[in-house]
């Protein structure tokens, strides 16, 4: 989100009315506000009807919360892949290739913000949960930091990935996927990649979430 996200939002049009242009880094608002949306919504409205049928005290137990979360940022690489490719044949069709922001609004991308602020509605707070709920008493509060740390992981890992994706799509001469001109490169496929990373990495976090049994049992474990 705070890489290619923005990346993606400079080619598009920033203006809202003649005269006033916006950042494209600025509509992280959107993801704030998501989550701000969904807390509430997730308290007041998801769990008493999850409840329902789990007949856990919480709706969803910490590793469901956790594994709902991964499913919606799936999605949000999804949607994100969609607005590159619709972005793209916008490209094609009126020959944008060389136009710096094409006329198409930077707000198409609020979608993309929208689910990932719902995801970490789900995943982060689930996670906070976990550690505190699970961890030995002695060692909450560190367990509850070190869970932050995956943050920091994440950003090195998507700096890796993102080397490597240009190392080997630049072979031979080509532009490679994220070329400094987008408008010639294919932005769509690195999106691609990230939404196969995530199914790959939700099915590993199933195998993991089965073999784990919870220290306090307060419902159905899964």
């Amino acid at each position: 989100m705070n890489t290619m996200f923005v990346i993606q939002g400079n080619t598009m049009d920033q203006h809202i009315g003649p005269h006033f242009e916006i950042p494209s880094a600025s509509l992280s608002l959107f993801d704030t506000v998501s989550v701000i949306f969904w807390v509430p919504v997730y308290d007041r409205i998801i769990i008493p009807f999850a409840r329902k049928f789990t007949r856990h005290e919480r709706g969803f137990t910490q590793l469901q919360r956790m594994g709902i979360g991964l499913v919606i940022s799936t999605f949000a690489m999804v949607v994100a892949g969609s607005l590159e490719v619709i972005r793209l044949d916008n490209v094609r069709r009126n020959n944008y290739y060389d136009l710096k922001k094409i006329p198409m609004s930077i707000f198409w991308q609020v979608p993309q913000y929208f689910l990932v602020g719902c995801a970490e509605v789900f995943t982060f707070v689930g996670q906070l949960e976990f550690f505190y709920d699970q961890a030995p008493d002695a060692m909450r509060s560190l367990l509850s930091a070190l869970s932050l740390t995956t943050v920091a992981l994440g950003n090195y890992l998507s700096t890796l990935l993102v080397t490597i994706v240009t190392d080997i799509t630049t072979r031979h001469g080509k532009l490679g996927w994220i070329p400094e001109n987008l408008n010639r490169g294919h932005l769509d496929y690195f999106y691609w990649l990230l939404a196969i990373l995530s199914i790959i990495n939700f099915f590993v976090y199933l195998l993991i979430a089965k073999f784990y049994t919870y220290k306090k049992v307060t419902g159905k474990p899964r």
